[in-house]
């Protein structure tokens, strides 16, 4: 059908979006209310009626805006609002000021993932001025960065009261590549309660700090089975299951010995990795190895491990409608693997096939001098604007 090209975003519209939604300072430790009502009342002064969903606190807000027929079988275009800390980076211009050099944009979140929100942003005259058959959703989440928490509660919202979508398009930085799958992630907060003392009569306390190396040990030693059973041509890099250690505090002085030591840790799993059943090794090592001798010496000591984020991987699925239709638009054949987690597989559980396409390089993401390239942004738009021009006659590939 012939559509009303004069609608399609110039590139300096998208550009003069990103540069509103960059100044907005959305740390994932820090509210995301401010840019949630910028966009709201974007998307208000066009006569559409976005829905919120926020968290108990109330200081922060998922966004939910639909374009076209209120039906099943949407397409969902979604990125998180949330960006990480500048704190302890050195930067070459301000991060929260869009600057411009040598055609790349820069600023912190510029690409992950600001820059698909304004390409998307951009596009909301342009899909309102199409006869849609298929219904576009904006959905804009908060807290991704701090383990994908955000997004539930929107999606629930979806599920329990709109019509369910047919595809979800996460728009992280992928060079605008097709990536069909991510790992999950884990990660456990892990408390070692053990008993001081003086440090010349050790055996008569429980060192924290110790007990931490062996669930260490413990760790490193699961790390390099995972690395041994891995298929090297799984498509992940690395083609295993990765273990890391973020944090370790402990101890008060040379000469004491340490009573308390926390660990922040976790998994990355393969979509196929049991999960649970690493979590269990870990536990019950500790429950049975560890726990035992600490009490044979004091009976106040404790180990708690709690869950501090759990994200679903992407499972891959070439012949979902997701990455059929990006396939289908972009022209591209091939979907690759990414071992950092998105919110694709939190809407893959609930039901709704998701595929990884965005603007930008993840090499850019959390880095000082975070960029996106203009030519990227112009790409994105352009995939939209086929997008659009396919849901008002759509054609599942």
């Amino acid at each position: 059908m012939k559509t009303d090209s004069t609608k399609q975003p110039s590139l300096n519209h998208t550009l003069g979006l990103l540069e509103s939604l960059i100044a907005f300072d959305t740390t994932s430790s820090l509210s995301n209310l401010q840019l949630i009502e910028f966009v709201s009342q974007y998307l208000e002064q066009r006569g559409l009626s976005p829905r919120l969903t926020s968290n108990t606190e109330g200081n922060k807000s998922n966004l939910w805006v639909t374009i076209g027929p209120e039906s099943e079988g949407g397409i969902v275009l979604s990125g998180h609002t949330d960006v990480v800390p500048v704190a302890g980076q050195k930067w070459s211009s301000d991060p929260f000021q869009l600057s411009q050099r040598d055609g790349k944009l820069y600023g912190r979140g510029t690409a992950d993932m600001k820059g698909f929100l304004a390409s998307v942003l951009s596009h909301t005259d342009f899909f309102m001025s199409l006869p849609l058959k298929v219904p576009i959703h904006f959905a804009f989440s908060y807290d991704e960065e701090v383990g994908c928490t955000g997004v539930g509660g929107l999606i629930k919202d979806v599920q329990d009261n709109l019509p369910l979508p047919v595809a979800v398009i996460v728009g992280e930085p992928t060079s605008m590549k097709i990536i069909g799958g991510n790992k999950g992630g884990r990660t456990f907060e892990t408390h070692i309660c053990g008993t001081d003392g003086h440090s010349s009569l050790p055996q008569l306390g429980v060192n924290s700090i110790l007990v931490a190396n062996r669930i260490l040990s413990k760790l490193d030693e699961m790390q390099t089975q995972l690395i041994h059973e891995a298929d090297p041509n799984n498509g992940f890099n690395p083609p295993y299951t990765t273990l890391d250690v973020g944090i370790i505090k402990g101890g008060t002085a040379a000469n004491i010995i340490p009573a308390r030591c926390d660990l922040i840790w976790g998994f990355r799993g393969l979509p196929e990795q049991d999960m649970d059943s690493l979590e269990n090794t870990i536990r019950n090592y500790i429950d049975e190895e560890i726990v035992p001798e600490m009490q044979a010496v004091s009976s106040d000591t404790f180990v708690t491990t709690t869950v501090r984020s759990d994200v679903p991987p992407l499972q891959p699925d070439e012949n979902s409608t997701a990455e059929q239709l990006v396939r289908h638009l972009s022209q591209l054949n091939e979907s690759g693997r990414v071992s950092y987690g998105t919110e694709a597989g939190l809407f893959q559980q609930a039901g709704i096939p998701g595929v990884i396409y965005g603007p930008g390089s993840i090499e850019q993401a959390h880095l000082p001098d975070e960029f996106i390239e203009e030519s990227q942004l112009a790409q994105c738009n352009q995939f939209l604007s086929q997008l659009g021009k396919w849901a008002t006659e759509p054609v599942y590939q």
